[in-house]
């Protein structure tokens, strides 16, 4: 956005005039949205879909599209869990979390490699090394779950930790996840980066012409490895980071994920096209994905339309910000 445009004219103030539309009416249609039981759960589900949305935001921004960071979450946080369960480790949570990123991030780096020396479509290589991943920690890990009984404690106690617990009416007790302020601090990390360093800038530039990125001096492939380095570490960091939430590991996990959280980033106001994107648009995405699903929950939506209406709202965003588009280049 330039200095001259109207900060209401942004993409951002759009998608929140949006959010809040939508929230006004969910609210008048089920009073219950609004009980601080439903808010916290709104904020825990916005967890783990929004860092991976972050992620998703840099390959989108650099003109890629990634759909494995679902097959790499789910294989980092299998992999440490199991060793821990299997070799004894009582490491606490700082370790776990360090390797379930770095797996990510020696992930992300197979996808950076293929994108950048062999100068294949990104959609293609993330749809290989996702199938690869899932064939290699089926086929030689196992596909038997560590459920809660085997699951490491401190692990447990990491994903029920609460910034503020409360009782309902009830009695029953629920809180806000202190997994919150995770994703808010690596939400400030990314928006700081893309907005104030020359890496940020270099994503920018790429997704809107490689060849013109290059020859202004950027290092595109440094550019390239940064972005889906950075991805597959977020993915990781929230594979496990949802395994410690749901207090189980699962090496089947988050089979479909690649359709919401592109939905969300798109809806978010990232353009398909590259170059055009922001950390605070992925965010308003993502809590809108989420509370329309969370929402037709409470109706009793099946599961099934759900995904229609995840479905429709992808090819809505992506039609206007095609629309969009076409008219900033006209």
């Amino acid at each position: 956005m330039s200095a001259e445009t109207a900060w209401w004219k942004s993409t951002e103030a759009m998608v929140a005039g949006i959010l809040l539309l939508a929230m006004v009416l969910i609210g008048l249609v089920n009073p219950a949205f609004w009980s601080l039981e439903n808010l916290f759960s709104l904020a825990r589900s916005n967890v783990v879909i929004g860092i991976m949305a972050l992620g998703v935001l840099l390959v989108m921004i650099s003109g890629g599209i990634d759909v494995s960071f679902p097959a790499f979450a789910a294989a980092a946080a299998y992999l440490v869990v199991r060793a821990m369960v299997d070799w004894g480790w009582s490491t606490g949570v700082l370790v776990p979390f360090l390797l379930a990123t770095l797996l990510g991030a020696a992930m992300g780096l197979v996808n950076a490699t293929l994108v950048w020396k062999l100068r294949m479509i990104p959609l293609i290589v993330t749809l290989g090394t996702a199938a690869m991943a899932r064939g290699l920690l089926n086929g030689v890990v196992g596909t038997s779950n560590v459920n809660i009984n085997k699951y490491p404690k401190s692990l447990i106690a990491f994903g029920k930790t609460d910034l503020i617990t409360l009782t309902n009416a009830k009695g029953a007790s629920f809180g806000l996840p202190a997994t919150v302020l995770a994703y808010l601090g690596l939400a400030l990390v990314i928006h700081l980066v893309l907005s104030r360093t020359m890496i940020g800038r270099s994503v920018y530039a790429y997704g809107a012409s490689p060849e013109a990125a290059k020859r202004v001096g950027f290092k595109t492939g440094r550019t390239l490895i940064f972005v889906y380095v950075t991805a597959g570490a977020l993915a990781g960091f929230a594979g496990l980071l949802q395994s410690s939430m749901i207090w189980m590991a699962n090496p089947r996990d988050f089979v479909g994920w690649e359709l919401d959280v592109i939905a969300a980033v798109v809806l978010g106001g990232a353009s398909i096209f590259g170059g055009r994107g922001s950390v605070l648009g992925t965010m308003l995405g993502v809590f809108i994905l989420v509370m329309i699903k969370n929402s037709l929950i409470l109706m009793g939506i099946d599961t099934t339309w759900q995904r229609v209406v995840v479905g429709l709202m992808l090819i809505a965003a992506v039609a206007l910000t095609a629309l969009r588009d076409r008219k900033a280049i006209v």
